[in-house]
């Protein structure tokens, strides 16, 4: 049964864990709130999701089972009467009590470390998980919006990546865990759509970054950036002619709440379209940090994509939106919060221990 983080009486028998005595109830907050769920509260995106909507005056329900995301993360929150947080895997049964409006479902590892040493894990979040909070928000009659991924495009045959190219996937690959997993949550979404006449909403997010990621997570930006503030050199797999296309985690957060608020059950890609080289990028990296380290060269993994940019043709008409920060600005910012990281965080391989859910 889910743990709820709450100074509030709990659930039935549900195990509780007491925070700091909570302030005085901020001004309007008699009103009753509409109520949203969102997954993966405590992980990068999640996070920054419950920030939003709690300034846009929702009462929010966060729910992690913390093997990737972090309470670090949500800490600023638990002081609020209009935040709650459940300790909780959603491949596991999901019960909330009350009304919701708005389910986000973001839970899911999201980097190679992480769906590398817990594939199935990965491959459950994706289906049982995504199956779970389809059904939960059925019978509570709330709108849904999943998080998928520019990785269901593979390693494209198509460039730039718009939402009707069916991609390029190794079902069986080192990524397919990941890739498959978001594949098949599109599909029973649309199928929970279609069939039930859910309300859906699908979001294909491309790279982003910003405060709050893990450091030690594989990915090219904490990647950089830790090597960089640990004074090592940083480290290109193949021959650094691959590109991405970086979005700020704020645009993105922007991108998503539109979405929401549409009326466009089908994917949408949210990200940035102005596409760099991983070369260039470890380059504007010794830039931005004054550091002097070289650039290091190994083998690059199978499956990795060698180009990945957004088509955000459909997310500009529909949603009106289009990235605001700039890659300079957005770095700046990025910085800044790992450069704030204690010796002990920029040294820290693993948050947290991946091996009791190895088995299971």
């Amino acid at each position: 049964m889910a743990k709820k983080f709450s100074k509030k009486a709990p659930v039935a028998s549900t195990p509780r864990v007491d925070l700091p005595a909570k302030s005085a109830k901020p001004k309007g907050s008699a009103k009753t709130k509409d109520r949203v769920l969102i997954t993966g509260a405590a992980g990068f995106l999640g996070s920054h999701l419950c920030d939003r909507f709690l300034k846009e005056g929702y009462h929010v329900i966060g729910m992690d089972n913390l093997i990737t995301g972090s309470l670090k993360n949500i800490e600023h929150l638990f002081h609020r009467e209009d935040f709650e947080f459940y300790h909780h895997d959603v491949s596991k049964f999901v019960h909330v009590p009350g009304e919701l409006k708005y389910i986000l479902h973001f839970a899911s590892p999201a980097s190679p470390i992480d769906y590398e040493k817990i594939p199935i894990q990965t491959l459950k979040v994706g289906s049982l998980g995504t199956h779970n909070l389809l059904g939960l928000a059925r019978v509570k009659k709330a709108r849904i919006l999943v998080a998928s991924t520019s990785e269901v495009y593979g390693d494209p045959k198509v460039h730039p990546q718009n939402e009707s190219y069916w991609g390029h996937v190794n079902p069986v690959g080192k990524r397919s865990m990941y890739d498959e997993a978001k594949r098949f949550q599109e599909a029973i979404t649309m199928a929970y759509h279609h069939y039930h006449g859910l309300e859906t909403r699908m979001v294909r997010i491309f790279n982003t970054y910003g405060p709050r990621m893990r450091l030690n997570d594989g990915r090219v930006v904490p990647a950089f950036m830790g090597q960089a503030l640990r004074g090592e050199d940083l480290t290109i797999f193949g021959k650094g002619d691959q590109t991405r296309s970086f979005c700020y985690v704020d645009d993105l957060i922007e991108g998503i709440y539109r979405l929401l608020l549409s009326n466009y059950a089908g994917p949408v890609n949210v990200g940035n379209p102005k596409e760099i080289t991983i070369k260039q990028f470890a380059e504007e990296i010794l830039k931005l940090t004054g550091t002097k380290q070289k650039l290091i060269y190994k083998p690059l993994p199978s499956d990795d994509p060698m180009q990945r940019q957004p088509d955000i043709t459909l997310a500009k008409k529909l949603l009106k939106w289009e990235p605001k920060v700039d890659r300079a600005e957005g770095m700046r910012r990025t910085y800044a919060y790992f450069k704030g990281l204690t010796k002990k965080e920029l040294n820290e391989k693993e948050h947290f221990s991946f091996e009791k859910y190895a088995r299971k």
